[in-house]
């Protein structure tokens, strides 16, 4: 290798590591005024009970008005409605190019607004996207070949989802898997020291705890593991009935010309305002029902069911407003409620204390069968958690999900979202 060659490389990894700060920074701060978004909705919500009567429009008109902006926000830049991670895997097999700097405002006050009034979607999405902008312009800037501006763009991503959940592992594993499809060592370095700065410098701003406060869960016994077999694959098939549900509201959003887009999302956002005036765990991204679930904390199994029908619709509804947001924390609630719900059936054949361990492998499973992406899953559940201990039901689990999912002909959600995105810079 040349000098030059060996100076070129370099300042790939330094781009990378200089953008992983900025990333952790933007991430993290995304964090914070999200969860302060949150704080004053569930404010809101407390005041709208308060003055009863045409009190209860608050949360209507909140969700509406939200999504309506959050809209407006998005369509003013290509790319920034949605999840995102769509367009880092299309930029990756050269079908687009990096999206320019200015996506990063549009994804940060656009998810802000969407997420903070209510909407059924993910963190994940907007700090995913804007990871991935800002490893392309970090590459730009230090004068990097196109090449290696796809590698940072792409690299930075994954440090942008571990940013979101805390879950480094996850994130290296996220390109790997499901970007990329392939480890490339020159890629994983990038990841790995794009990730460790950005993980480092979140941490300043949202600290170093798991998302999930999880008690110290039990292995299962061996024999159970027929038992999350079935499990896993009856979650396999749930997994494909909501990527139809995601694909069918779009397809329907799409097909109602008549309105446009951002009363569209109004309307959609007033139904789930609707929902959350009803009961706030029936709307939003999830993590409180996710974190209680978890944790081992019971609920009725008429509730629980009520929850997962009420999410398993409000999800691809809220993803369909044209807002910028993600799929994964909702999917994670989902997969929560699953899991928790068939313990709770099946309480008298199973030993006590499985709840949480249901809830857990229910979380992991679930994201296998709608994302195809098993490892990552695992990794990014098990970072949340803390729950080493569960490692064999989830690969299990992880295993049938995914094999059912396929095998009903169920594509990987963001195969199918990629051929939806817009094109333009």
């Amino acid at each position: 290798m040349t000098a030059g060659r060996s100076r070129g490389g370099l300042a790939v990894y330094f781009a990378a590591g200089v953008a992983g700060c900025l990333v952790g920074l933007v991430g993290g701060s995304f964090r914070w005024c999200l969860a302060r978004a949150e704080e004053l909705r569930g404010s809101l919500l407390e005041a709208s009970e308060r003055m009863g009567g045409a009190g209860r429009l608050l949360p209507v008109l909140m969700t509406a008005v939200g999504a309506a902006a959050a809209c407006a926000i998005a369509r003013r830049v290509a790319s920034a409605a949605g999840s995102g991670i769509q367009d880092v895997e299309a930029v990756w097999r050269g079908e687009g190019e990096p999206r320019p700097l200015r996506l990063l405002p549009a994804k940060f006050a656009g998810g802000l607004i969407a997420l903070g009034s209510g909407l059924v979607l993910g963190r994940e999405g907007p700090t995913v996207h804007m990871g991935a902008v800002i490893g392309a312009e970090a590459g730009r800037r230090a004068g990097l070949g196109a090449r290696d501006i796809v590698g940072l763009h792409t690299s930075l991503a994954g440090a942008g989802l571990a940013v979101a959940f805390t879950a480094p592992l996850a994130g290296v594993l996220f390109v790997c898997e499901e970007v990329t499809r392939a480890v490339r060592p020159r890629l994983v370095l990038l990841t790995l020291i794009g990730t460790a700065t950005a993980v480092g410098c979140s941490r300043l701003i949202v600290g170093d705890r798991p998302v999930f406060q999880v008690p110290d869960t039990a292995a299962p016994p061996l024999l159970l593991l027929p038992v999350f077999l079935l499990f896993g694959a009856a979650t396999g098939a749930l997994g494909a009935a909501y990527n139809r549900l995601v694909l069918g509201a779009l397809a329907v959003c799409d097909g109602a010309t008549r309105v446009g887009p951002v009363p569209r999302a109004a309307a959609i956002g007033a139904v789930v305002g609707l929902l959350l005036g009803i009961d706030p765990l029936l709307a939003g991204g999830g993590d409180t029902l996710s974190a209680r679930l978890s944790g081992g904390g019971a609920l009725p199994v008429t509730v629980l069911a009520g929850y997962l029908v009420v999410r398993l619709l409000a999800g691809p509804l809220s993803y369909a407003a044209g807002t910028p947001g993600g799929l994964f924390a909702p999917l994670l609630a989902l997969g929560a409620l699953w899991g928790a719900l068939v313990h709770g059936l099946a309480l008298n054949l199973l030993p006590a204390g499985g709840y949480g361990a249901f809830a857990i492998v229910g979380m992991a499973a679930m994201f296998a069968a709608v994302v195809r992406a098993p490892v990552t899953g695992i990794a990014l559940v098990v970072e949340m958690t803390g729950a080493v201990s569960l490692l064999v039901p989830l690969l299990t689990a992880c295993f049938a999900a995914t094999l059912t999912a396929g095998r009903l002909g169920s594509e990987p959600v963001y195969d199918s979202l990629r051929r939806r995105r817009p094109e333009g810079p």
